[in-house]
Order: structure tokens, then sequence, then C-alpha cells
């Protein structure tokens, strides 16, 4: 009897653990998703625009702790996007974010 219930919960720390890299892949993916298409927004060539995707994926680890935890990509995407005098609204902004969400898990289950 013991042993079935450590089984169960060695499996469900395993699916928690598995969960959670996923979270972080999905995340990652996104923000680079997210800084891509924030680039074309802003008129970067290829090679800067790649070069922001990743600056985008390293914002989200600039403010641990931010709950959300999307925040501080937020905050560096839009602050971005008005420097260069983009418009693009808030309530976009976080709709792609969302959009974009969605995407990167699809992209990234269709890997494994």
């Amino acid at each position: 009897m013991s042993s079935t219930f450590e089984k169960r919960e060695q499996a469900q720390e395993a699916k928690y653990a598995h969960d959670r890299e996923m979270d972080f892949k999905v995340s990652a993916r996104r923000n680079k998703l997210l800084g891509l298409w924030a680039a074309d927004l802003m008129g970067m060539k290829e090679a800067d625009a790649e070069a922001y995707g990743k600056q985008t994926v390293m914002a989200d680890f600039d403010e641990p702790g931010i709950v959300p935890a999307d925040e501080d990509v937020f905050h560096k995407v839009r602050a971005d996007l008005d420097t260069a005098k983009v418009d693009v609204s808030d309530h976009d902004l976080r709709r792609k974010m969302d959009s974009l969400t969605r995407v990167a898990r699809e992209q990234i289950e269709a890997e494994a």
C-alpha cells in the first residue's frame, strides 16, 4: 500500500516538474516571438530583430518576483515601442502576448 502511494506521489512530482519546464519553455518562446513581432513593427532588419528577440527573452529575468510574471517583458516592449513611436495600445500588446502564448505552446508541443 505504501509503495502505491509513493509511486503516485512520485508521478505527481514528475508531472509538476514537467509542467513547470513546459511553462518555462512556452514563456521563453512567447517572449522571443513577441520580440520579433515588436522588432518588425519598429522596422528592424533581420539581425537586429533576432538580437531584440533574445533581449526580450532575457527581460523576463530582469525583475525577479514580479507578479504577474509577464510584467517585466510587457514593460520592456511597451517602453521600446513608445521610444520608436509605434502606436500600439496596452490592450493590443497584452492581446498579442496572449495569442503568442498559444502559438508558442502549440510549437513546443509539436516539437515534443
